[in-house]
């Protein structure tokens, strides 16, 4: 969606944070939501994202989010939020603004392009066990979809746009209709983790039968759409049948979190690894990479404090 205000930052000029005199200069645009944009900036020499709004109290609800993550770092999550100010846009207006770590990948889309499509079995794994850690934190994503998923090296999964997360219990505060339950009349708009992941099967059927998925949204009237549609799309696609009973639970609402749909989705990989044992899977051999070189940076320090 665009957003409802115009302003531009443009490459090469230097924002000022208004309070704290944070410096920052404009790289690219790396996006727009409902509710901002989101640039590439520099200071020091380090690269990060500013989340540019337009409503203050709106950008607050974000860093709400995002400081309460951040307090929960013992918990396996990662600090994402910077820096919170305010800037003077060229219009001469007042504009809050947010700075985020940058985050280095492709959108998942783009990555399993570029990688192959058995990639999908780890990346979907990885995205499982962000969400997870969300709802563990009492937290729902809402808005999951293709464009808010990045991948790194190794199958490594980012969340991005914080946008719609929102409290378990509360109602979704940003969503994306075809990825949304109430859009196929299957529940309702409240935040709980099942809301994620029917996002999260919709997801999945939108990378592998993206141009069917679009029809069902052309052809088919408000009342008429359900659940019941994608789970035929995804039994009688050959690309989504190694786990269209796991949609069909998840659709069902069957598991209470993303933690017990990632168990289940763990044994699905493991029988379809078992079934294709002759050929190694590119991400396993990603995954060995990243563990050599995880294991020789560890024998480095030891050597190194050992001398």
């Amino acid at each position: 969606m665009a957003t409802s205000f115009k302003v531009d930052l443009r490459r090469g000029m230097v924002v000022t944070g208004k309070w704290k005199q944070g410096r920052y200069r404009v790289e690219r645009l790396l996006g727009e939501g409902a509710n901002g944009k989101v640039y590439l900036v520099q200071r020091d020499r380090n690269w990060y994202a500013l989340k540019l709004g337009l409503d203050a109290i709106d950008l607050q609800s974000e860093i709400n989010v995002l400081q309460s993550i951040a307090k929960q770092k013992q918990q396996g999550h990662d600090s994402f939020l910077f820096d919170v100010d305010d800037l003077y846009g060229p219009d001469g207006k007042e504009y809050p603004f947010y700075i985020m770590r940058y985050v280095l990948g492709a959108t998942l889309s783009d990555f399993l392009r570029q990688q192959g499509m058995e990639w999908f079995p780890l990346v979907g794994l990885n995205l499982l066990g962000k969400l997870s850690k969300l709802h563990q934190s009492g937290w729902v994503f809402g808005d999951l979809k293709v464009e808010n998923v990045l991948v790194a090296d190794y199958g490594h999964v980012e969340l991005v746009d914080y946008g719609g997360v929102t409290a378990i219990g509360k109602g979704i505060r940003q969503f994306t209709e075809i990825y949304d339950r109430g859009y196929w009349n299957g529940g309702s708009r409240s935040a709980d983790p099942r809301y994620d992941l029917f996002s999260f099967g919709v997801l999945c059927i939108q990378l592998h039968e993206a141009k069917r998925l679009h029809a069902l949204t052309v052809e088919l009237l408000p009342q008429n759409r359900s659940a019941g549609e994608l789970i035929q799309i995804a039994e009688s696609s050959q690309a989504l049948k190694p786990i269209a009973g796991w949609l069909r639970k998840v659709f069902a609402g069957h598991y209470a979190d993303a933690g017990e749909a990632s168990a289940a989705w763990r044994i699905l990989m493991h029988r379809r690894d078992t079934r294709r044992h002759s050929k190694t899977p590119g991400w396993l051999k990603g995954l060995a990479a990243g563990t050599a070189v995880l294991l020789g940076t560890s024998v480095y320090w030891l050597l190194r404090n050992v001398l």
